[in-house]
């Protein structure tokens, strides 16, 4: 499996190669920009969206037979043999050929004359070989499985029986149908991703990043830990608008893991802490990732309730992370950065506030005016060109070649999000076209057997297995047509049933044996992969846990309940976080033993529990009250003993 899901591509930039990436970047993310801007129906021009959303696939299939080579490599190609150069220019050819014949070909789709099944099986393996090259094989694997269970699924007996479905036929109707290659996901991956990556390009390069980077600096810096704690802030603002958590990791690592290994971090703490971090920006409103903009749509919602919903599970979550950066730092005596390092708050609004005008602009659009996601970015982006290039930061400026520079980076970057998306449309044809999707509803509810809990349990470890190795964007897609049906089938809401699969789905990336953001992080720590993975997951643990509580009680997804049952729910769940934390890291107000630990963790978990979630959650309440007071007091006067014997050796 390729550890390099999610990662940005570097194009080349010299040469023969270097031009035909840079035109190619630019064409797609112009071509995304347009769209969202409404330029192409501002200037008369109708077509279907199948049609553009061909174009923009062949531009990005071509791109990337130019960009990735046939073995994968850590170094950008400077030549590119002949065969490659066929394969991007048949890519090429075969989307604009779609974009240009798609009605006449959806209109034989019927007869299936020899040149559209060319013609589709064709786009079919350009993808398949695409994908390989852009994400690794573990997709690849997935959507082979799905292909050929399909053709023998028919012959299988039991709940997952198929319809029988010629291969041709398949291939045809993958191609064609708008419940296949042409859907939903491509249509984000396209419309909506490309916006929210030139955004993001465009306040890195115009000094926003380096802007928010402060400002984490500034309010953290100050504190125990506080390397730590301007990781989780500055990973948290960066990963809600990047949602590719490798580039998030990469974006703010760089800067982050250094420092936190120079205040006193283990290296594989200070990775873990990173990995965390940017993995659970894809949650964070109010911008949260790409995938959070599909999940309206899969759901027939606005995505204002998707960042309502959102809102209470990911401030549980980086609590937590808080919360034990905090207690490992006075666990192992780590100070705060040096007050040398440390920017002057003030001074730094004074230089860069301008900078969170366009998040107002974007929150304003996207809540109030309820603008779709891709008209909400361009206005943005349009608010951090003026301000980029009438101020910037420091010595940060947009200049004409540095919005270039921007566009060429979001296609290039865009390409590897638009062939997962092609490949999540093809399951999700696959999965219609045989039937196979309510085939393995009815089996995992048989599975459950009407027991919630049980299902609950084999879709947690589903979603973290199929996404082993997977980007968010294609974990999400695969759990939503296999396993949320099932879910909803058995009583969980459909909001609930959708959050719980993306927390799980998302959790692949800091689970070994394939934790790719923690391996990533790893590698900027100089630490060890494995360990990493585990202390990432332990940083993480709340994202485990609180999905199977919201299930329970919506009232965590601000989904019912009265507000003041909302309100104790969350404030018991906060507390209930502190608790666990400090018995996970062995340290709360003093070093904690064995026993005093479990308390902690047995305390705070029975805090954790929803009082509607069942009829005892009230008195798992009391109790976690109970012992959690008892921890505390235990804690108090083991404090005491701890400053007294301090004294003594002092007095010594």
């Amino acid at each position: 499996m390729s550890v390099q899901a999610g990662i940005e591509m570097e194009a080349p930039t010299r040469g023969v190669v270097g031009v035909a990436s840079t035109v190619l970047g630019a064409a797609i993310a112009l071509a995304g920009i347009a769209w969202g801007a409404n330029l192409f129906t501002l200037v008369g021009w109708n077509f279907l969206a199948e049609q553009f959303l061909a174009v923009v696939l062949g531009l990005a299939m071509a791109l990337v037979y130019i960009v990735r080579p046939f073995r994968r490599t850590a170094l950008p190609r400077t030549s590119v043999p002949w065969y490659d150069w066929v394969l991007a220019a048949t890519s090429l050819g075969i989307g604009l050929y779609m974009g240009w014949s798609y009605p006449r070909m959806l209109g034989e789709f019927f007869n299936s004359p020899w040149h559209v099944v060319v013609v589709t099986w064709l786009l079919f393996l350009l993808v398949v070989e695409g994908l390989r090259r852009a994400s690794g094989w573990s997709l690849v694997i997935v959507v082979l499985a799905f292909f050929f269970y399909a053709l023998v699924g028919h012959m299988v007996g039991g709940d997952l029986q198929t319809r029988d479905v010629k291969i041709n036929d398949m291939v045809v109707y993958l191609g064609l149908d708008t419940s296949g290659l042409f859907g939903l996901v491509l249509l984000i991956g396209v419309t909506v991703v490309i916006p929210f990556v030139f955004f993001g390009q465009l306040l890195s390069a115009s000094g926003g990043a380096s802007f928010f980077n402060d400002v984490s600096l500034a309010l953290m810096g100050r504190f125990r830990g506080g390397a730590a704690k301007i990781s989780i802030m500055a990973s948290s603002l960066f990963g809600s608008i990047n949602g590719i958590v490798v580039s998030n990791i990469l974006a703010t690592g760089v800067i982050t893991i250094p420092m936190m290994k120079k205040s006193g971090f283990e290296p594989e703490h200070a990775a873990a802490v990173e990995a965390s971090a940017s993995n659970g920006g894809q949650l964070m409103p109010p911008v949260m990732g790409a995938v959070a903009f599909l999940m309206a749509d899969f759901l027939q919602i606005s995505y204002t309730e998707v960042a309502i919903a959102a809102a209470v599970p990911s401030l549980l979550y980086y609590l937590s992370l808080f919360i034990q950066a905090d207690l490992e730092a006075a666990k192992g005596n780590i100070l705060r950065v040096p007050a040398k390092e440390i920017p002057n708050l003030v001074k730094v609004f004074a230089k860069g506030w301008l900078f969170l005008l366009p998040f107002a602009v974007l929150v304003y659009a996207l809540f109030w005016q309820n603008r779709e996601p891709e008209n909400a970015a361009i206005f943005a982006c349009t608010a951090v060109v003026v301000i980029g290039f009438l101020f910037g930061y420091r010595v940060q400026r947009l200049t004409p070649r540095a919005v270039w520079d921007c566009l060429v980076r979001t296609g290039v970057s865009s390409a590897d999000i638009i062939m997962i998306s092609a490949a999540a449309g093809f399951i999700m044809g696959i999965l219609q076209i045989t039937g196979l999707g309510f085939a393995l509803t009815v089996f995992l509810v048989n599975v459950g057997a009407g027991n919630i809990f049980l299902l609950l349990l084999i879709a947690a470890v589903l979603c973290i297995v199929l996404g082993m190795g997977m980007p968010t964007l294609g974990v999400y897609v695969l759990l939503a047509v296999l396993i949320v049906p099932a879910l909803v089938e058995v009583g969980v809401t459909p909001m609930a049933a959708h959050m719980f699969i993306l927390y799980l789905g998302m959790m692949s990336f800091v689970t070994p044996p394939v934790a790719i953001a923690a391996f990533f992080a790893a590698n900027l720590a100089k630490a060890n992969p494995m360990k990493t993975g585990w202390v990432a997951m332990r940083f993480s643990w709340t994202a485990y846990i609180v999905p199977f509580l919201f299930v329970f009680s919506p009232s965590l997804l601000l989904q019912s309940g009265s507000w003041f049952d909302t309100a104790l729910s969350i404030t018991t769940a906060a507390i209930g976080v502190w608790f666990v934390s400090a018995g996970m890291i062995g340290y709360g107000l003093c070093r904690m033993g064995l026993a005093l630990r479990t308390a902690s963790i047995i305390g705070g978990a029975l805090l954790l529990v929803p009082l509607e979630m069942a009829s005892w959650s009230t008195i798992a309440n009391i109790v976690g009250c109970v012992l959690a007071a008892a921890v505390l007091l235990f804690e108090i006067a083991g404090r005491r003993g701890e400053r007294a014997l301090t004294r003594e050796v002092a007095a010594e």
